[in-house]
Protein backbone atom coordinates (compact mmCIF):
# COMPACT_ATOMS: atom_id res chain seq x y z
CA UNK A 1 0.00 0.00 0.00
CA UNK A 2 3.19 2.43 0.40
CA UNK A 3 2.97 3.73 -3.65
CA UNK A 4 -1.02 4.04 -3.57
CA UNK A 5 -2.71 6.77 -3.10
CA UNK A 6 -5.93 7.57 -1.61
CA UNK A 7 -8.49 9.15 -4.90
CA UNK A 8 -12.20 10.53 -4.80
CA UNK A 9 -12.92 7.40 -7.47
CA UNK A 10 -16.43 8.54 -7.62
CA UNK A 11 -15.64 12.27 -8.64
CA UNK A 12 -13.92 10.84 -12.03
CA UNK A 13 -16.79 8.35 -12.70
CA UNK A 14 -18.92 9.94 -15.85
CA UNK A 15 -22.58 7.43 -15.05
CA UNK A 16 -25.38 7.35 -17.11
CA UNK A 17 -28.35 6.04 -15.61
CA UNK A 18 -31.07 4.27 -18.33
CA UNK A 19 -33.95 5.49 -19.70
CA UNK A 20 -37.66 4.57 -18.86
CA UNK A 21 -38.68 3.98 -22.32
CA UNK A 22 -41.92 3.54 -22.26
CA UNK A 23 -43.23 -0.93 -22.51
CA UNK A 24 -46.01 0.17 -25.00
CA UNK A 25 -43.24 0.94 -27.43
CA UNK A 26 -41.80 -2.61 -26.21
CA UNK A 27 -41.74 -5.53 -29.35
CA UNK A 28 -40.06 -8.27 -31.13
CA UNK A 29 -38.74 -6.64 -33.04
CA UNK A 30 -36.71 -2.63 -33.79
CA UNK A 31 -33.54 -1.92 -31.25
CA UNK A 32 -32.19 -4.10 -28.93
CA UNK A 33 -33.17 -2.98 -24.83
CA UNK A 34 -31.00 -4.13 -22.48
CA UNK A 35 -32.90 -5.18 -19.08
CA UNK A 36 -31.20 -5.73 -15.96
CA UNK A 37 -31.51 -9.75 -16.41
CA UNK A 38 -29.34 -8.83 -19.58
CA UNK A 39 -26.38 -7.48 -17.84
CA UNK A 40 -24.75 -10.90 -17.29
CA UNK A 41 -25.78 -12.72 -20.47
CA UNK A 42 -24.79 -10.00 -23.00
CA UNK A 43 -28.33 -11.34 -24.55
CA UNK A 44 -31.23 -9.61 -24.86
CA UNK A 45 -34.63 -10.57 -25.80
CA UNK A 46 -36.64 -7.20 -25.52
CA UNK A 47 -36.87 -4.96 -28.22
CA UNK A 48 -38.11 -0.97 -28.60
CA UNK A 49 -39.78 0.37 -31.57
CA UNK A 50 -39.93 3.68 -30.19
CA UNK A 51 -38.26 6.92 -30.71
CA UNK A 52 -34.40 7.31 -28.44
CA UNK A 53 -31.21 9.66 -27.66
CA UNK A 54 -27.99 8.24 -29.02
CA UNK A 55 -26.65 8.51 -25.83
CA UNK A 56 -28.61 5.64 -24.54
CA UNK A 57 -27.00 3.61 -26.68
CA UNK A 58 -24.57 0.47 -25.51
CA UNK A 59 -21.53 -0.71 -27.29
CA UNK A 60 -19.68 -4.00 -26.62
CA UNK A 61 -17.08 -3.68 -24.19
CA UNK A 62 -18.91 -0.80 -22.32
CA UNK A 63 -19.21 -1.20 -18.16
CA UNK A 64 -22.83 -1.55 -17.09
CA UNK A 65 -24.06 -2.33 -13.56
CA UNK A 66 -27.28 -3.89 -12.77
CA UNK A 67 -28.97 -1.44 -9.51
CA UNK A 68 -31.23 -3.42 -8.67
CA UNK A 69 -31.42 -7.10 -7.02
CA UNK A 70 -28.37 -8.52 -6.61
CA UNK A 71 -25.75 -5.81 -8.05
CA UNK A 72 -23.70 -6.95 -11.30
CA UNK A 73 -20.84 -5.25 -13.20
CA UNK A 74 -19.83 -6.50 -16.25
CA UNK A 75 -18.76 -5.49 -19.81
CA UNK A 76 -21.32 -5.75 -22.39
CA UNK A 77 -20.28 -8.00 -25.23
CA UNK A 78 -23.77 -8.29 -27.49
CA UNK A 79 -24.53 -6.02 -29.84
CA UNK A 80 -25.56 -2.47 -29.59
CA UNK A 81 -28.51 -1.95 -27.68
CA UNK A 82 -30.44 0.71 -25.34
CA UNK A 83 -29.62 1.27 -22.08
CA UNK A 84 -33.00 0.54 -19.81
CA UNK A 85 -33.63 2.03 -16.63
CA UNK A 86 -31.86 0.69 -13.19
CA UNK A 87 -29.15 -0.62 -15.35
CA UNK A 88 -26.44 1.90 -15.02
CA UNK A 89 -23.62 2.70 -17.33
CA UNK A 90 -20.09 3.45 -15.65
CA UNK A 91 -17.30 5.88 -17.96
CA UNK A 92 -14.44 8.43 -16.67
CA UNK A 93 -14.02 11.49 -17.81
CA UNK A 94 -11.03 10.95 -18.23
CA UNK A 95 -7.84 8.49 -17.48
CA UNK A 96 -5.48 11.25 -15.47
CA UNK A 97 -6.12 9.38 -12.40
CA UNK A 98 -7.93 6.17 -12.94
CA UNK A 99 -7.86 3.50 -16.22
CA UNK A 100 -10.94 2.44 -17.56
CA UNK A 101 -9.72 -1.20 -17.53
CA UNK A 102 -8.64 -1.26 -13.76
CA UNK A 103 -12.25 0.21 -12.95
CA UNK A 104 -13.95 -2.43 -14.28
CA UNK A 105 -12.19 -4.92 -12.09
CA UNK A 106 -12.24 -2.41 -9.00
CA UNK A 107 -15.74 -1.91 -9.17
CA UNK A 108 -16.33 -5.98 -8.71
CA UNK A 109 -15.37 -5.86 -5.51
CA UNK A 110 -16.71 -2.68 -4.38
CA UNK A 111 -19.94 -3.29 -5.82
CA UNK A 112 -19.85 -6.17 -3.99
CA UNK A 113 -18.98 -4.58 -1.12
CA UNK A 114 -22.13 -2.43 -1.01
CA UNK A 115 -24.58 -5.01 -1.59
CA UNK A 116 -23.80 -6.67 1.07
CA UNK A 117 -24.24 -3.90 3.48
CA UNK A 118 -27.03 -2.43 1.81
CA UNK A 119 -30.28 -3.36 3.78
CA UNK A 120 -33.28 -4.70 1.84
CA UNK A 121 -37.07 -5.20 2.84
CA UNK A 122 -38.03 -6.68 -0.28
CA UNK A 123 -35.88 -6.09 -3.28
CA UNK A 124 -32.43 -4.41 -2.75
CA UNK A 125 -31.64 -0.93 -5.06
CA UNK A 126 -28.01 0.92 -6.07
CA UNK A 127 -28.20 4.22 -5.65
CA UNK A 128 -25.50 5.93 -7.94
CA UNK A 129 -24.65 8.37 -5.01
CA UNK A 130 -22.67 4.93 -3.82
CA UNK A 131 -20.46 5.21 -6.61
CA UNK A 132 -19.95 9.20 -6.89
CA UNK A 133 -19.15 9.02 -2.88
CA UNK A 134 -16.53 6.49 -3.58
CA UNK A 135 -12.91 6.65 -2.28
CA UNK A 136 -10.13 4.41 -2.86
CA UNK A 137 -6.63 3.96 -2.60
CA UNK A 138 -5.08 3.22 -5.66
CA UNK A 139 -1.98 2.57 -7.23
CA UNK A 140 0.18 4.80 -10.24
CA UNK A 141 -1.32 4.41 -13.47
CA UNK A 142 1.62 2.76 -14.80
CA UNK A 143 0.66 -0.05 -11.91
CA UNK A 144 -3.10 -0.18 -13.02
CA UNK A 145 -2.33 -1.11 -16.14
CA UNK A 146 -0.62 -4.02 -15.06
CA UNK A 147 -2.83 -4.96 -13.03
CA UNK A 148 -5.60 -4.37 -15.14
CA UNK A 149 -3.69 -6.81 -17.97
CA UNK A 150 -2.99 -9.64 -15.41
CA UNK A 151 -6.26 -9.86 -14.28
CA UNK A 152 -7.93 -9.73 -18.26
CA UNK A 153 -5.72 -12.39 -19.23
CA UNK A 154 -7.24 -14.53 -16.13
CA UNK A 155 -10.80 -13.54 -17.59
CA UNK A 156 -9.87 -14.09 -20.86
CA UNK A 157 -8.96 -17.94 -19.67
CA UNK A 158 -12.48 -18.14 -17.67
CA UNK A 159 -14.42 -17.39 -20.36
CA UNK A 160 -12.13 -19.95 -23.37
CA UNK A 161 -12.46 -22.40 -20.99
CA UNK A 162 -16.54 -21.97 -19.98
CA UNK A 163 -17.03 -21.83 -23.69
CA UNK A 164 -15.30 -25.32 -23.93
CA UNK A 165 -17.52 -26.40 -21.25
CA UNK A 166 -20.04 -25.75 -23.08
CA UNK A 167 -19.32 -27.35 -26.72
CA UNK A 168 -18.81 -30.37 -24.57
CA UNK A 169 -22.03 -30.40 -23.14
CA UNK A 170 -23.87 -29.89 -25.98
CA UNK A 171 -21.33 -33.18 -27.69
CA UNK A 172 -22.56 -34.97 -24.33
CA UNK A 173 -26.31 -33.93 -25.09
CA UNK A 174 -25.94 -35.15 -28.50
CA UNK A 175 -23.95 -38.35 -27.79
CA UNK A 176 -26.42 -39.57 -24.72
CA UNK A 177 -29.46 -38.99 -27.14
CA UNK A 178 -28.13 -41.79 -30.12
CA UNK A 179 -26.79 -44.20 -27.31
CA UNK A 180 -29.98 -44.05 -25.67
CA UNK A 181 -32.25 -44.57 -28.85
CA UNK A 182 -29.45 -46.89 -30.82
CA UNK A 183 -27.37 -48.32 -28.31
CA UNK A 184 -23.72 -49.83 -28.85
CA UNK A 185 -22.95 -52.84 -31.17
CA UNK A 186 -20.63 -55.95 -29.40
CA UNK A 187 -18.42 -54.21 -31.78
CA UNK A 188 -18.50 -50.99 -30.26
CA UNK A 189 -20.44 -48.90 -33.09
CA UNK A 190 -23.74 -48.01 -32.41
CA UNK A 191 -26.76 -49.15 -34.35
CA UNK A 192 -27.27 -48.13 -37.97
CA UNK A 193 -30.15 -45.38 -37.88
CA UNK A 194 -33.83 -46.70 -37.99
CA UNK A 195 -34.03 -44.78 -41.19
CA UNK A 196 -31.97 -46.83 -42.60
CA UNK A 197 -32.47 -50.40 -40.74
CA UNK A 198 -36.10 -50.07 -39.34
CA UNK A 199 -36.04 -53.66 -39.24
CA UNK A 200 -33.46 -53.31 -35.92
CA UNK A 201 -36.20 -50.93 -33.86
CA UNK A 202 -39.27 -51.41 -32.28
CA UNK A 203 -41.89 -48.87 -31.09
CA UNK A 204 -42.19 -48.19 -27.12
CA UNK A 205 -44.46 -45.43 -25.05
CA UNK A 206 -41.26 -43.30 -25.16
CA UNK A 207 -40.12 -43.72 -28.72
CA UNK A 208 -37.91 -46.28 -31.04
CA UNK A 209 -35.46 -48.55 -29.27
CA UNK A 210 -33.56 -51.09 -30.22
CA UNK A 211 -35.40 -54.40 -30.54
CA UNK A 212 -33.18 -56.34 -27.69
CA UNK A 213 -33.82 -53.95 -25.77
CA UNK A 214 -36.87 -54.17 -22.83
CA UNK A 215 -39.15 -51.31 -21.69
CA UNK A 216 -39.40 -51.41 -17.77
CA UNK A 217 -40.69 -48.74 -15.20
CA UNK A 218 -38.28 -47.82 -11.78
CA UNK A 219 -40.13 -49.87 -9.93
CA UNK A 220 -39.45 -52.84 -11.03
CA UNK A 221 -35.39 -52.30 -11.91
CA UNK A 222 -34.91 -51.07 -7.74
CA UNK A 223 -34.86 -52.39 -4.88
CA UNK A 224 -36.10 -49.21 -2.65
CA UNK A 225 -37.28 -46.04 -4.00
CA UNK A 226 -37.94 -43.71 -0.87
CA UNK A 227 -37.70 -40.15 0.45
CA UNK A 228 -34.98 -38.87 2.55
CA UNK A 229 -35.75 -36.48 6.07
CA UNK A 230 -38.78 -34.16 5.23
CA UNK A 231 -40.03 -33.72 8.53
CA UNK A 232 -38.00 -30.85 9.99
CA UNK A 233 -34.62 -32.15 9.11
CA UNK A 234 -33.35 -28.89 10.96
CA UNK A 235 -33.96 -30.41 14.68
CA UNK A 236 -31.21 -33.39 13.28
CA UNK A 237 -28.22 -30.77 12.65
CA UNK A 238 -24.76 -30.40 14.59
CA UNK A 239 -21.87 -29.16 13.96
CA UNK A 240 -19.80 -31.97 12.93
CA UNK A 241 -21.19 -35.77 12.25
CA UNK A 242 -22.71 -37.83 9.42
CA UNK A 243 -22.73 -35.98 5.79
CA UNK A 244 -26.43 -35.48 4.74
CA UNK A 245 -27.16 -34.65 1.03
CA UNK A 246 -29.56 -32.10 -0.20
CA UNK A 247 -30.60 -30.96 -3.64
CA UNK A 248 -27.54 -28.35 -3.77
CA UNK A 249 -25.07 -31.41 -3.28
CA UNK A 250 -26.76 -33.51 -5.84
CA UNK A 251 -25.28 -32.74 -9.45
CA UNK A 252 -25.31 -34.38 -12.75
CA UNK A 253 -21.57 -35.17 -12.88
CA UNK A 254 -21.66 -36.00 -8.91
CA UNK A 255 -21.75 -35.49 -5.93
CA UNK A 256 -20.72 -31.72 -4.80
CA UNK A 257 -19.51 -31.65 -1.05
CA UNK A 258 -19.75 -28.35 -0.29
CA UNK A 259 -21.98 -26.87 1.91
CA UNK A 260 -22.68 -30.42 3.12
CA UNK A 261 -25.25 -30.06 6.97
CA UNK A 262 -24.52 -32.99 9.10
CA UNK A 263 -26.46 -35.06 11.83
CA UNK A 264 -25.58 -37.27 14.81
CA UNK A 265 -24.58 -40.70 14.67
CA UNK A 266 -27.80 -41.11 16.95
CA UNK A 267 -29.92 -39.64 14.63
CA UNK A 268 -28.16 -41.54 11.70
CA UNK A 269 -29.35 -44.54 12.94
CA UNK A 270 -32.24 -43.56 14.50
CA UNK A 271 -33.24 -42.48 10.55
CA UNK A 272 -31.92 -45.35 9.22
CA UNK A 273 -34.49 -45.56 6.75
CA UNK A 274 -32.67 -42.75 4.27
CA UNK A 275 -29.45 -44.01 4.76
CA UNK A 276 -27.45 -44.46 1.10
CA UNK A 277 -24.91 -47.09 0.21
CA UNK A 278 -22.40 -46.95 -2.46
CA UNK A 279 -24.28 -47.51 -5.66
CA UNK A 280 -27.43 -46.08 -4.43
CA UNK A 281 -28.65 -42.95 -7.04
CA UNK A 282 -29.86 -39.93 -5.24
CA UNK A 283 -32.13 -37.11 -6.92
CA UNK A 284 -33.11 -33.92 -6.64
CA UNK A 285 -37.15 -33.38 -6.33
CA UNK A 286 -37.32 -29.15 -6.41
CA UNK A 287 -35.79 -26.75 -8.59
CA UNK A 288 -33.72 -29.25 -11.18
CA UNK A 289 -36.37 -32.15 -10.08
CA UNK A 290 -34.64 -35.16 -11.77
CA UNK A 291 -31.07 -34.15 -11.71
CA UNK A 292 -29.36 -37.50 -10.11
CA UNK A 293 -26.06 -38.69 -9.11
CA UNK A 294 -24.39 -42.09 -8.01
CA UNK A 295 -23.04 -42.60 -4.21
CA UNK A 296 -19.05 -43.27 -4.10
CA UNK A 297 -18.12 -45.76 -1.97
CA UNK A 298 -16.72 -42.57 0.62
CA UNK A 299 -20.01 -41.85 1.26
CA UNK A 300 -20.92 -45.08 2.55
CA UNK A 301 -23.51 -44.90 5.54
CA UNK A 302 -24.37 -41.03 4.88
CA UNK A 303 -27.92 -39.90 4.79
CA UNK A 304 -30.12 -37.67 3.10
CA UNK A 305 -32.60 -34.80 3.59
CA UNK A 306 -35.59 -34.27 0.54
CA UNK A 307 -34.38 -35.75 -2.41
CA UNK A 308 -34.89 -39.47 -3.64
CA UNK A 309 -32.92 -42.63 -3.00
CA UNK A 310 -32.91 -45.35 -5.67
CA UNK A 311 -31.17 -48.60 -4.93
CA UNK A 312 -31.12 -49.95 -8.23
CA UNK A 313 -31.56 -54.19 -8.52
CA UNK A 314 -29.25 -56.68 -10.65
CA UNK A 315 -30.80 -55.66 -14.21
CA UNK A 316 -29.42 -52.54 -14.23
CA UNK A 317 -25.78 -50.75 -13.52
CA UNK A 318 -26.36 -47.51 -11.25
CA UNK A 319 -24.25 -45.65 -13.49
CA UNK A 320 -26.93 -46.31 -16.37
CA UNK A 321 -29.91 -46.04 -14.70
CA UNK A 322 -28.32 -42.58 -13.45
CA UNK A 323 -27.54 -41.28 -17.23
CA UNK A 324 -30.67 -42.36 -18.31
CA UNK A 325 -32.71 -40.41 -15.73
CA UNK A 326 -30.14 -37.35 -16.40
CA UNK A 327 -30.81 -37.48 -19.96
CA UNK A 328 -33.77 -35.52 -22.27
CA UNK A 329 -35.58 -39.00 -21.56
CA UNK A 330 -35.93 -39.75 -18.13
CA UNK A 331 -36.08 -35.44 -17.39
CA UNK A 332 -38.32 -35.07 -19.81
CA UNK A 333 -41.09 -37.79 -18.75
CA UNK A 334 -40.60 -35.75 -14.65
CA UNK A 335 -41.51 -32.19 -16.42
CA UNK A 336 -44.30 -34.18 -18.11
CA UNK A 337 -45.34 -35.70 -15.23
CA UNK A 338 -45.56 -32.45 -13.74
CA UNK A 339 -47.19 -30.78 -15.95
CA UNK A 340 -44.24 -28.81 -17.29
CA UNK A 341 -43.65 -27.08 -13.57
CA UNK A 342 -40.23 -27.61 -12.43
CA UNK A 343 -40.97 -26.33 -9.14
CA UNK A 344 -43.29 -28.47 -7.93
CA UNK A 345 -42.17 -31.61 -6.14
CA UNK A 346 -40.51 -34.83 -7.59
CA UNK A 347 -41.95 -37.68 -5.65
CA UNK A 348 -41.50 -41.40 -4.97
CA UNK A 349 -44.94 -42.34 -7.01
CA UNK A 350 -43.43 -40.82 -10.80
CA UNK A 351 -39.76 -42.12 -9.81
CA UNK A 352 -41.57 -45.45 -9.70
CA UNK A 353 -43.48 -45.18 -13.02
CA UNK A 354 -40.09 -43.49 -14.95
CA UNK A 355 -39.91 -45.56 -17.76
CA UNK A 356 -36.57 -46.66 -18.63
CA UNK A 357 -35.11 -48.88 -21.93
CA UNK A 358 -33.13 -51.43 -21.05
CA UNK A 359 -30.17 -53.34 -22.34
CA UNK A 360 -28.39 -56.32 -21.37
CA UNK A 361 -25.99 -55.47 -18.90
CA UNK A 362 -22.79 -55.59 -21.15
CA UNK A 363 -24.55 -53.21 -23.36
CA UNK A 364 -25.40 -50.93 -20.23
CA UNK A 365 -21.35 -51.14 -19.52
CA UNK A 366 -20.26 -50.08 -23.51
CA UNK A 367 -23.04 -46.95 -22.90
CA UNK A 368 -21.58 -46.58 -20.04
CA UNK A 369 -18.03 -46.34 -21.30
CA UNK A 370 -18.77 -43.63 -23.75
CA UNK A 371 -20.68 -41.34 -22.14
CA UNK A 372 -17.99 -40.98 -19.22
CA UNK A 373 -15.43 -40.62 -22.00
CA UNK A 374 -16.80 -37.20 -23.00
CA UNK A 375 -18.04 -36.57 -18.93
CA UNK A 376 -14.28 -37.22 -18.07
CA UNK A 377 -13.40 -34.26 -20.22
CA UNK A 378 -16.34 -31.98 -19.01
CA UNK A 379 -15.28 -32.76 -15.25
CA UNK A 380 -11.43 -32.14 -16.02
CA UNK A 381 -12.45 -28.72 -17.65
CA UNK A 382 -14.90 -27.98 -14.58
CA UNK A 383 -11.68 -28.67 -12.01
CA UNK A 384 -9.73 -26.18 -14.57
CA UNK A 385 -12.42 -24.04 -14.67
CA UNK A 386 -12.39 -23.81 -10.38
CA UNK A 387 -8.92 -23.39 -10.17
CA UNK A 388 -9.67 -20.51 -12.61
CA UNK A 389 -11.73 -18.61 -10.59
CA UNK A 390 -10.23 -19.36 -7.43
CA UNK A 391 -6.78 -18.16 -8.77
CA UNK A 392 -8.29 -15.05 -9.97
CA UNK A 393 -10.20 -14.13 -6.93
CA UNK A 394 -6.74 -14.68 -4.84
CA UNK A 395 -4.65 -12.43 -7.56
CA UNK A 396 -7.83 -9.61 -6.86
CA UNK A 397 -7.32 -9.69 -3.49
CA UNK A 398 -3.52 -9.04 -3.88
CA UNK A 399 -3.54 -6.98 -6.72
CA UNK A 400 -6.47 -4.71 -6.42
CA UNK A 401 -5.38 -3.79 -2.30
CA UNK A 402 -1.55 -3.72 -2.61
CA UNK A 403 -0.74 -6.75 -0.79
CA UNK A 404 0.94 -7.82 -3.57
CA UNK A 405 2.79 -4.98 -5.34
CA UNK A 406 3.40 -5.39 -8.95
CA UNK A 407 6.95 -4.53 -10.84
CA UNK A 408 6.15 -1.77 -13.17
CA UNK A 409 9.03 -1.45 -16.16
CA UNK A 410 9.81 1.75 -16.61
CA UNK A 411 11.56 2.15 -20.31
CA UNK A 412 15.31 3.63 -20.00
CA UNK A 413 15.98 6.72 -21.80
CA UNK A 414 19.12 7.65 -23.74
CA UNK A 415 21.82 9.80 -22.61
CA UNK A 416 21.67 12.78 -24.26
Amino acid sequence: MREFKEVAIGTQLKLTSGFPFPSSDFSNEGFPLIRIRDVLTSQTETYYKGLYSPGYIIKKGDILVGMDGEFHVAKWQGVEALLNQRVLKVELHNESLVVLDFLFHWLGPFIKKVNDITAATTVKHLSTKDLTKAKAFLPEIEAQKKIAAILTATDIAIEKTEVLIGKYQQIKAGLMHDLFTRGVLPNGQLRPPREQAAELYQETAIGWIPKEWDLKRCADLCKRICVGIVIQPTQYYVEEGVPAFRSANVREDGIDPINFVYISTTSNQLLAKSQVKAGDIVSVRTGYPGTSAVIPPEFQGANCIDILISTPGEQVSSEYLCDWINSSFGKGQVLRQQGGMAQQHFNVGEMRELLVALPSLDEQMKIRSKINAVASKLATDRVFLQKLRTQRLGLMQDLITGKVPVKVDIPETADA
